[in-house]
């Protein structure tokens, strides 16, 4: 699927409008030194949830990232918008074109030499559950996971959304937190590994907020 001219034109006026919304946000980056050291050396892939993308979709503009997107009539959408704001990307979910997209974001990571992101619940849930996606990537590449977490002072909740996404309201502070990163040892990945590695990055995102607030 692709955007005709109508779609490219909305795109346009919508990442307009998220650089003004997002200019109107007080950010905070809590453990960011590490990670831009590490970024200086090698590669990674940052992992979000999907509720969670709004401030780090503004914060990490124009940098490059690939990011994997839905091939979807929302993920064109999402898309258009995506590359207005500079991300490189690699279209694909878990249910049509999964591998194919993973594929594609390993060969942008090597050829472009840039971070990947990904939604680690999209891009239709189960909301707050960790897919195998991102650990395939992290692992095929050799580089790191940085899990993320963001925390608002204020936001708009949409309940009905699968994801109950969380839009910042004006004026917001929002904290973006990078958990430590880490590295897959080597070894053969398969499915009774993959299935550790996934409960250990679920584990790492539900911990994140609460352990940088306890050593905050």
């Amino acid at each position: 699927m692709g955007l005709d001219l109508q779609g490219k034109c909305v795109c346009s006026l919508a990442s307009g409008l998220l650089r003004l919304w997002s200019r109107t946000l007080r950010y905070r980056q809590v453990g960011y030194a590490a990670i831009r050291e590490l970024r200086a050396r090698q590669r990674c892939v940052f992992t979000l949830w999907h509720d969670e993308m709004f401030a780090p979709c503004y914060l990490h503009r124009d940098e490059g990232l690939i990011a994997v997107v839905s091939p979807s009539g929302d993920g064109d959408l999402a898309a258009g918008i995506l590359a207005n704001m500079g991300y490189n990307l690699s279209r694909g979910s878990s249910s049509k074109g999964g591998m194919r997209a993973l594929r594609q974001a390993l060969t942008l990571i090597q050829s472009l030499d840039r971070d990947a992101v990904l939604t680690v619940d999209g891009p239709r849930g189960p909301r707050h559950r960790v897919k195998e996606g991102a650990i395939y990537i992290a692992y095929r590449a050799g580089i790191p996971l940085v899990p993320v977490r963001v925390r608002l002072s204020r936001a708009k909740r949409f309940h009905k959304a699968w994801d109950r996404f969380q839009l910042p309201l004006p004026g917001t502070r929002c904290e973006i937190v990078y958990g430590e990163p880490y590295a897959l040892q080597g070894g053969r990945l398969d499915a009774s590994r993959l299935e550790r590695e996934r409960e250990g990055l679920q584990a790492r995102m539900e911990g994140l907020l609460y352990a940088k607030k306890a050593m905050s």
